[in-house]
Parts: structure tokens; C-alpha cells; sequence
């Protein structure tokens, strides 16, 4: 448990920490949040006011309080500026399998950040949640996104659906799945100081 009481303690690669987030977090969210990021998303949405930043937030910590989730904001390393968000959740169909969902702000795309966060990321929900196998749904032309996905060792289950609350509708997407590594394995993904990503 961390200083701040937090049954989840801070994450840090070469240039990023990931932390459960908190309520100041909610305004550089918000700012962070435009129509080409929502688009990729399922349940963040286009317009995304302060206020429901936060009501987001409290209800994304009290689900990593009871162990359903494992909600992080990724920030830059010293600084501390919010970048973007990670986040693993207990699928409701199958509470041994997580559903890691990402992004990043505009201006933080293009130098491999998120390939960098999201190792460190899937090892910390994994031995936090401690279920046996992850799942990313991701658009087929989003290129990036599924490099990010085979950069953790997932691999494609085939064109699926998914509901997406921002837009209020089921869309196509491909699943990706990667069943949980050996502990071993785990502790040098969360401890790893990742090297970024060519650009």
C-alpha cells in the first residue's frame, strides 16, 4: 500500500508513473479529451466537463478500492503531468479475465509513450487483480493501438463487438487476449525500465 493509503503503490518506467488517480486530476482530463481520442474510445466521450471528470474518477477509484479495477493516470516522470490514462477492469462476464482500456493526449502521441506505460501497466493489473487473462478491444485501423497490443504479447481472437457508451451503441472491433505470464515474469515487466519506441 502507498503513502497516500492507496492499495496500489505508483509505477514508474524511464519517462512515466502511473498512479491511481485523483481528484485534482479530473481538469487536465478533461482538457486532454477531443473528438480523434473519443472516437477510439468506448466509454470516454467527446466532451468530457471537469465535473464529470471527477465523478469518473471517484467512481473509477472506488472500483480499485474493491478490487474490480485497476484505474491508472500515466504522468511524466519528475514533472508529474497528466499524459493520458490505463486501465484494467474485471469483465462482468468473466470475473478472471481484464479488459485493459488506454490513451493518450494529442500532443503526446508519435513518441512511443504508451508502448512504453502499458508493460508496466498489464504486470501491475495482473498482480493487482490477479486474473488469468487480459483483453483489448481495438479498431482494425487503428495501427498504433495494435502495435501497442503484440508490444504486450497479445494476439488477435478475431472481429468482435463492443458496447460503447460514448456514442451510445455496439460497434465492431477486434479482440486481443494474453494469458497471464509467470510470476517471474511479472515482477520484470512492472520493474523494467522500458526504452521508448523508435519514432
Amino acid at each position: 500500500m502507498s503513502a497516500s493509503g492507496d492499495p496500489f503503490r505508483e509505477v514508474c518506467t524511464r519517462r512515466l508513473c502511473l498512479r491511481l488517480p485523483h481528484p485534482d486530476d479530473a481538469v487536465p482530463l478533461s482538457e486532454l479529451m477531443g473528438p480523434e481520442i473519443s472516437a477510439r474510445l468506448a466509454s470516454w466521450p467527446v466532451r468530457l466537463a471537469p465535473e464529470a471528470a471527477a465523478a469518473r474518477l471517484g467512481e473509477a477509484r472506488a472500483a480499485a478500492m474493491a478490487g474490480l479495477a485497476l484505474p491508472m493516470v500515466i504522468t511524466r516522470r519528475g514533472s508529474g503531468e497528466v499524459m493520458g490514462w490505463i486501465s484494467a477492469s474485471r469483465a462482468e462476464a468473466d470475473r478472471n479475465r481484464a479488459v485493459l482500456s488506454y490513451w493518450l493526449g494529442d500532443r503526446f502521441h508519435g513518441e512511443g509513450l504508451m508502448r512504453e506505460a502499458a508493460p508496466a501497466a498489464l504486470a501491475a493489473a495482473f498482480r493487482h487483480l490477479g486474473v488469468g487473462e487480459a483483453r483489448a478491444a481495438v479498431q482494425t485501423d487503428n495501427l498504433a493501438s495494435r502495435a501497442v497490443l503484440r508490444g504486450l504479447g497479445m494476439r488477435p481472437l478475431g472481429i468482435g463487438h463492443i458496447w460503447c457508451a460514448a456514442r451510445g451503441r455496439e460497434e465492431q472491433c477486434e479482440w486481443w487476449s494474453v494469458r497471464r505470464p509467470m510470476e517471474a515474469e511479472l515482477v520484470l515487466a512492472e520493474h523494467a525500465e522500458v526504452d521508448p519506441a523508435p519514432g
